[in-house]
């Protein structure tokens, strides 16, 4: 988002906390974050949305300040001087404390424009359509967002981790308690900065009235409403920017409309549009709640069985969504060659009876991941858990040739290409000689 610190492991575990789908990374982008998957949402009609901008606070009174500011001159730094601003206050009846907000809002939003030093009427029709007043109520969002990195809530706290808040709030479509979002940002604050306990004893004793008052200016933006049982939700129109800004930043935060497309997909046809990345996980949800967990493990299962490992990698991340109630066909996946090693790490994680992996096993597993990664888009491939750089994966480049992995030669070579790890690139280029080495052996 606008001010992007998301904690990724605190926002999972607020999410989760608030019974929401767990968010999984689902694109590859070019910033370096970790994308989440969001639940779907049912967005109100773009007209309903559209009539509803007008009557913000924040953007009424931006308008009565345009209409108010006619041609006058401004400060150096393109503000109203303090005559003025005084006036603007006590005429229009403005709060002192977000005038700047307004101004700023108003300016680049084009409903004033600042030239030669004077500000006057911008070029900003009054007159709309419906989706150029959304595109203006996005450039609103933006531009309020902005604004937490130079105090936008009067709370640092509340500004420094305002990102993974609206996300969260965005998550639980019921609301979340006040008291759950300030231990959250607590919690994250604790997380990124490590503040020692006097410090974080303040923040406790300050924070619930600050996030107050910052849940109040959201609220004055358009952004947040207070719930019949006193929860903090997101406006229609909240919801509808908030997930534009996370889409903005290569989130997965479908509506209910683009999920419910791949509900009645075969398990074969949701596997392949994951696979190509027609599909985010945010369609598995859904897909799942059409079949009984055995059900859908079992035709899961007998696909990856067969397929590659782009497949065994789509198969393993929708498993991973289902509970004990799946332990049938998974248990009997442990016969499968293919499979075996799947079917007891997701056994051993719901800590069911399993057989235990061996070092080569895991090294195997590692060989499928990264094997995946030739077969799966952008999307897909933000599921699979490969191996991290360092020493680590200098070892376990040199033990792939003895794994029998039929990808091994393929994958040694990609990384022996790709990576950016010299060190990295030197083992995989010996690693993969001694796998053609010893396949010519077994060939001979």
């Amino acid at each position: 988002m606008a001010n992007n610190v998301f904690d990724l492991a605190e926002l999972r575990k607020l999410i989760d906390e608030q019974a929401a789908v767990p968010p999984r990374p689902p694109e590859e982008t070019s910033v370096e974050h970790e994308a989440l998957t969001f639940p779907p949402v049912l967005p109100a009609p773009d007209a309903e949305l559209a009539a509803a901008v007008p009557a913000v606070p924040l953007v009424a009174d931006a308008i009565r300040l345009t209409g108010w500011t006619g041609t006058r001159d401004v400060t150096t730094e393109g503000h109203l001087t303090q005559a003025d601003a005084e006036a603007a206050v006590l005429e229009l009846g403005l709060p002192a404390s977000r005038l700047r907000l307004i101004w700023i809002v108003a300016v680049n939003t084009g409903l004033l424009q600042i030239l030669g030093g004077r500000a006057s009427r911008g070029p900003l029709s009054m007159q709309l359509t419906v989706e150029a007043t959304l595109e203006f109520w996005d450039g609103v969002v933006m531009d309020v967002l902005d604004r937490a990195d130079e105090g936008l809530t009067g709370s640092a706290v509340v500004d420094g981790h305002l990102a993974e808040m609206l996300a969260t709030i965005y998550s639980v479509r019921s609301g979340v308690a006040t008291a759950n979002l300030a231990r959250g940002i607590l919690q994250s604050h604790e997380v990124a900065c490590a503040p020692g306990p006097v410090e974080m004893r303040r923040l406790a004793a300050a924070l619930p009235a600050e996030l107050l008052e910052a849940l109040s200016l959201l609220a004055y933006c358009g952004l947040v409403e207070q719930t019949a049982a006193g929860r903090t939700a997101l406006t229609p129109l909240g919801v509808w920017a908030i997930r534009r800004d996370l889409l903005r930043e290569g989130h997965d935060a479908p509506t209910t409309a683009e999920v419910e497309v791949f509900a009645d997909l075969s398990a074969a046809e949701l596997v392949e549009a994951l696979v190509k990345g027609s599909a985010t996980q945010s369609a598995v949800a859904g897909w799942l709640e059409r079949r009984s967990p055995e059900s859908a493990a079992h035709d899961l299962i007998e696909i990856a069985a067969s397929g590659t490992a782009g497949q065994r990698g789509a198969v393993g991340a929708i498993l991973e969504e289902l509970g004990p109630e799946a332990e049938k066909p998974v248990r009997q996946a442990l016969d499968d060659p293919l499979m075996r090693r799947y079917a007891a790490s997701w056994l051993h994680i719901r800590d069911l009876e399993a057989p235990t992996l061996s070092p080569e096993d895991h090294t195997w597993l590692a060989v499928d991941s990264l094997a995946a990664l030739m077969h799966l888009s952008g999307p897909a491939a933000g599921r699979i858990d490969t191996p991290e750089p360092g020493e680590d994966l200098i070892k376990l480049v040199g033990e792939m040739p003895g794994t029998g992995h039929p990808d091994t030669i393929a994958v040694l070579d990609m990384l022996a290409t790709a990576h950016d790890d010299q060190a990295v690139v030197k083992a995989a280029r010996k690693a993969a000689m001694k796998a053609r080495s010893l396949e010519h052996t077994k060939l001979g």
